[in-house]
Protein backbone atom coordinates (compact mmCIF):
# COMPACT_ATOMS: atom_id res chain seq x y z
CA UNK A 1 0.00 0.00 0.00
CA UNK A 2 1.26 3.35 -1.04
CA UNK A 3 1.27 6.12 1.34
CA UNK A 4 1.16 10.00 0.32
CA UNK A 5 2.47 11.97 3.63
CA UNK A 6 2.05 16.05 2.77
CA UNK A 7 3.94 18.87 3.12
CA UNK A 8 7.70 16.84 2.94
CA UNK A 9 9.74 17.62 0.44
CA UNK A 10 9.88 15.72 -2.74
CA UNK A 11 13.35 14.39 -3.67
CA UNK A 12 12.26 16.15 -7.33
CA UNK A 13 11.31 19.54 -6.68
CA UNK A 14 13.89 20.53 -3.76
CA UNK A 15 10.38 21.90 -1.89
CA UNK A 16 7.10 21.09 -0.48
CA UNK A 17 5.28 18.28 -2.51
CA UNK A 18 3.41 14.85 -1.54
CA UNK A 19 5.62 12.53 -1.04
CA UNK A 20 4.57 8.57 -2.90
CA UNK A 21 6.18 5.59 -1.48
CA UNK A 22 8.06 3.48 -3.57
CA UNK A 23 6.43 0.51 -4.93
CA UNK A 24 7.12 -3.06 -4.03
CA UNK A 25 8.93 -5.46 -6.80
CA UNK A 26 6.94 -8.47 -5.15
CA UNK A 27 3.79 -8.35 -6.18
CA UNK A 28 3.50 -8.84 -10.18
CA UNK A 29 1.95 -11.36 -12.61
CA UNK A 30 2.45 -12.24 -16.43
CA UNK A 31 -0.65 -11.35 -18.96
CA UNK A 32 -0.32 -12.86 -22.72
CA UNK A 33 -2.71 -11.76 -24.92
CA UNK A 34 -4.90 -10.64 -22.19
CA UNK A 35 -5.61 -13.55 -20.81
CA UNK A 36 -3.39 -14.37 -16.92
CA UNK A 37 -1.16 -16.62 -17.07
CA UNK A 38 0.18 -16.77 -13.79
CA UNK A 39 2.54 -15.19 -11.01
CA UNK A 40 6.38 -15.92 -11.84
CA UNK A 41 8.72 -15.51 -8.87
CA UNK A 42 11.30 -13.12 -10.78
CA UNK A 43 11.23 -10.78 -14.35
CA UNK A 44 14.59 -9.59 -15.15
CA UNK A 45 16.13 -7.69 -18.19
CA UNK A 46 13.51 -5.01 -18.46
CA UNK A 47 16.09 -2.93 -20.47
CA UNK A 48 16.16 -0.44 -23.61
CA UNK A 49 19.30 1.00 -24.86
CA UNK A 50 19.63 3.53 -27.48
CA UNK A 51 22.97 2.96 -29.18
CA UNK A 52 24.48 6.97 -30.69
CA UNK A 53 26.92 7.12 -33.07
CA UNK A 54 30.06 10.31 -32.24
CA UNK A 55 31.33 12.68 -34.71
CA UNK A 56 33.26 15.79 -34.52
CA UNK A 57 32.10 18.83 -36.46
CA UNK A 58 34.74 20.76 -38.39
CA UNK A 59 36.25 23.80 -36.76
CA UNK A 60 34.60 22.27 -33.21
CA UNK A 61 37.16 19.40 -32.55
CA UNK A 62 36.50 19.70 -28.69
CA UNK A 63 32.75 19.16 -29.43
CA UNK A 64 31.76 15.99 -29.52
CA UNK A 65 28.21 15.46 -31.06
CA UNK A 66 26.36 12.68 -30.39
CA UNK A 67 23.51 11.15 -32.44
CA UNK A 68 21.18 8.62 -31.56
CA UNK A 69 20.74 5.27 -33.87
CA UNK A 70 19.11 1.75 -33.38
CA UNK A 71 16.98 1.36 -29.95
CA UNK A 72 17.68 -2.61 -28.47
CA UNK A 73 15.23 -4.34 -26.09
CA UNK A 74 16.49 -6.73 -24.04
CA UNK A 75 15.56 -10.25 -23.85
CA UNK A 76 13.27 -10.74 -20.48
CA UNK A 77 14.03 -13.35 -18.10
CA UNK A 78 10.78 -15.30 -16.23
CA UNK A 79 11.32 -17.45 -13.57
CA UNK A 80 8.43 -19.55 -12.25
CA UNK A 81 8.02 -23.27 -10.00
CA UNK A 82 7.59 -26.03 -12.32
CA UNK A 83 4.00 -27.19 -12.54
CA UNK A 84 1.74 -29.57 -14.77
CA UNK A 85 1.07 -26.54 -16.86
CA UNK A 86 2.66 -26.46 -20.22
CA UNK A 87 1.55 -23.22 -22.14
CA UNK A 88 4.73 -21.91 -21.57
CA UNK A 89 6.62 -24.93 -23.01
CA UNK A 90 4.31 -25.41 -25.67
CA UNK A 91 5.02 -22.01 -26.83
CA UNK A 92 8.78 -22.36 -26.50
CA UNK A 93 8.47 -25.64 -28.89
CA UNK A 94 6.40 -23.84 -31.42
CA UNK A 95 9.33 -21.46 -31.89
CA UNK A 96 11.78 -24.38 -31.83
CA UNK A 97 10.21 -26.35 -34.49
CA UNK A 98 9.57 -22.61 -36.56
CA UNK A 99 6.03 -22.31 -35.72
CA UNK A 100 6.50 -18.43 -34.86
CA UNK A 101 3.63 -17.07 -32.75
CA UNK A 102 4.68 -13.71 -31.60
CA UNK A 103 2.14 -12.27 -28.97
CA UNK A 104 1.81 -9.48 -26.64
CA UNK A 105 2.52 -9.90 -23.12
CA UNK A 106 2.07 -7.96 -20.17
CA UNK A 107 3.99 -7.06 -16.86
CA UNK A 108 1.75 -6.23 -14.61
CA UNK A 109 3.01 -4.92 -11.07
CA UNK A 110 0.85 -5.25 -8.38
CA UNK A 111 0.34 -2.94 -5.35
CA UNK A 112 1.21 -4.50 -1.95
CA UNK A 113 -1.92 -6.48 -1.07
CA UNK A 114 -1.15 -7.90 -4.51
CA UNK A 115 -4.54 -6.94 -6.49
CA UNK A 116 -4.71 -3.93 -8.10
CA UNK A 117 -2.36 -3.04 -10.95
CA UNK A 118 -0.24 -0.01 -10.45
CA UNK A 119 2.54 -0.03 -13.65
CA UNK A 120 2.47 -2.28 -16.77
CA UNK A 121 5.36 -3.18 -19.35
CA UNK A 122 3.80 -4.27 -22.63
CA UNK A 123 5.89 -6.52 -24.63
CA UNK A 124 4.80 -5.98 -28.52
CA UNK A 125 5.44 -8.84 -30.34
CA UNK A 126 6.94 -11.15 -28.14
CA UNK A 127 8.44 -15.04 -28.87
CA UNK A 128 10.22 -17.02 -26.59
CA UNK A 129 14.09 -17.94 -27.31
CA UNK A 130 15.24 -19.50 -24.69
CA UNK A 131 14.00 -22.06 -21.73
CA UNK A 132 16.70 -23.13 -18.69
CA UNK A 133 14.76 -26.50 -17.08
CA UNK A 134 14.71 -26.88 -13.30
CA UNK A 135 18.01 -28.00 -11.42
CA UNK A 136 16.95 -30.97 -10.05
CA UNK A 137 18.81 -32.48 -6.49
CA UNK A 138 17.99 -35.43 -4.67
CA UNK A 139 19.00 -33.35 -1.71
CA UNK A 140 17.09 -30.26 -2.17
CA UNK A 141 14.13 -28.90 -0.54
CA UNK A 142 12.94 -26.01 -2.35
CA UNK A 143 10.43 -25.52 -4.93
CA UNK A 144 11.94 -26.04 -8.77
CA UNK A 145 12.25 -23.44 -10.91
CA UNK A 146 12.26 -23.21 -14.87
CA UNK A 147 13.41 -20.09 -16.92
CA UNK A 148 11.87 -18.91 -20.04
CA UNK A 149 13.19 -15.68 -21.98
CA UNK A 150 11.28 -13.26 -24.51
CA UNK A 151 12.44 -11.85 -26.88
CA UNK A 152 9.91 -8.51 -28.26
CA UNK A 153 10.34 -5.55 -31.17
CA UNK A 154 8.89 -2.77 -28.58
CA UNK A 155 8.21 -2.17 -25.43
CA UNK A 156 5.86 0.45 -23.64
CA UNK A 157 4.89 1.10 -20.15
CA UNK A 158 0.96 1.95 -19.17
CA UNK A 159 -0.24 3.08 -15.80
Amino acid sequence: MSQTTEGTAGPATGGTAAWTDPFRAHNFKLMIQGVTEGHFIECSGLDITVDVDEYREAGQSQVVHKVPTITRYADVSLRYGLTDRTEMWKWFEDTVAGRINRRNVTIVLLDSQGTVPVIQWNLVSALPVRWKGATLRSTAREVAIEEIALSYETLARGA
